[in-house]
């Protein structure tokens, strides 16, 4: 090997360094953790609570009004909030310590006004998407903008009733978004300059506040989400629209992340109707068609999340006091549970972290016989609906409602 074609060896070798540095030292921590699922990769947590809670190691209230979590960066994280209809992005040190809070622009100041795109952080830039559908790019560092893209603008996103609502999906160095233009439907783009990779007509609906994931099946790479009114995947080198299966909603609400194991594709919704509730679809072995397993009409989750662990599937029912355990292979209820109010599930070293709309944080234990809830306490600050989902990042447990930020000690 000559010392040239070393040298250009090094710079490659550096580059991707660089370029994937976030993910080799664990510091891209996505919507619902670090794979999209709700699972936490997180030991050495508290096996019970006290009667008040976990200790709160320190708390903020000034966020303004939103929905959105913390999104961890190396050494700081970040979290989105609305004053008087402009949005901003706060970053704190660990310690609770402000580091800088800089408006970006125009936020959702309609409906549940605020913020809800929660910032994907990968090493010195931070994503996130504003309720008008402005995708922004930010230095971590200074919080001056890097670039934007103005969904409405260049592809045509159609506005939706609760405002566009997506936590953007990165892999590499591409970043996806689904506007929901009938021309462009889901898009690619190049995460260091915002510039258009590929756009698909998907299934020509607008979109509906999901969240997409990357799936990887035997030799196929595909993007699947769900759309008003349908489930869609969409091969993601080159935006080939593949197929979609009917998933309706009243209220065109599909808030939930996809869950992705072994071939097979699972959606949750909430509906009145039969055409819904928690959906089975096998991938074809080129991922070009899917075939409904089965379809349990009872698992209505509207936008809480879902946990899949051991061949079961454990999350709550919409608007009621009830969480329910399916059994994957036959999507079959084995048990529920109705003594605790209906919201978002993490799981973290064994056990779930269930914090409810009616402002209740449990820690729960649950098989395929049963849930048991270990220890709960009521969330003391904040005001507004309780939808923002929390975060456990290093040994504490993150909790955003309304205004106020809460941090509390889980590590034993």
């Amino acid at each position: 090997m000559t010392e040239t074609m070393g040298k250009k060896r090094l710079i490659i070798f550096t580059t991707l360094l660089i370029l994937f540095s976030g993910i080799i030292n664990g510091q891209i921590y996505e919507w619902r953790g670090p794979d999209r699922n709700g699972i936490i990769p997180e030991t050495g947590l508290l096996k019970a609570w006290p009667e008040k809670g976990p200790e709160m190691i320190w708390s903020y209230q000034g966020l303004g009004e939103g929905h959105t979590s913390i999104g961890p960066g190396k050494d700081r994280f970040f979290i989105t909030g609305l004053e008087n209809k402009t949005g901003f992005l706060f970053a704190f040190d660990y310690n609770g310590n402000l580091i800088w809070k800089k408006p970006y622009g125009p936020e959702w100041d309609e409906n549940y006004a605020g913020p809800r795109s929660t910032p994907l952080v990968i090493d010195d830039l931070v994503y996130f998407q504003s309720g008008h559908g402005v995708i922004y790019c930010i230095n971590a560092g200074s919080g001056e903008k890097v670039w934007t893209l103005d969904m409405q603008n260049r592809f045509g996103a159609r506005k939706v009733t609760w405002g566009l609502v997506e936590n953007m999906l990165i892999e590499g160095d591409r970043i996806f978004c689904t506007p929901g233009g009938i021309k462009d439907n889901v898009a690619c783009l190049n995460r260091f300059t915002g510039e258009t990779i590929w756009t698909s007509p998907g299934n020509l609906k607008p979109s509906a506040y999901c969240s997409s994931i990357y799936v990887r099946h035997r030799n196929a790479e595909l993007i699947v989400t769900m759309t008003d009114g349908s489930i869609i995947g969409v091969d993601a080198k080159t935006g080939q629209f593949y197929w979609d299966v009917n998933q309706n909603q009243t209220y065109k609400i599909h808030a939930n992340v996809p869950l992705y194991s072994n071939g097979i594709v699972y959606c949750a919704s909430e509906n009145e109707t039969s055409n819904n509730g928690l959906v089975a679809l096998k991938l074809s072995d080129d991922g070009k068609k899917v075939t409904q397993l089965w379809r349990n009409m009872d698992f209505k989750n509207l936008m809480e999340g879902f946990i899949l662990r051991d061949g079961l599937i454990y999350g709550s029912v919409y608007n009621s006091n009830k969480w329910m355990c399916v059994d994957i292979t036959d999507g079959k209820t084995l048990h529920s549970f109705t003594d605790f109010g209906d919201g978002s599930i993490l799981l973290a070293d064994g056990f779930f972290y269930c914090y409810s709309k009616k402002g209740e944080m449990a820690l729960m234990s649950a098989d395929r016989n049963a849930f048991k809830a270990i220890s709960r306490f009521r969330i003391p600050l904040g005001e507004g609906p309780h939808f923002s989902h929390p975060v456990i990042y290093k040994g504490r447990l993150y909790v955003r409602h309304g205004s106020a930020l809460m941090v509390y000690k889980i590590k034993a």
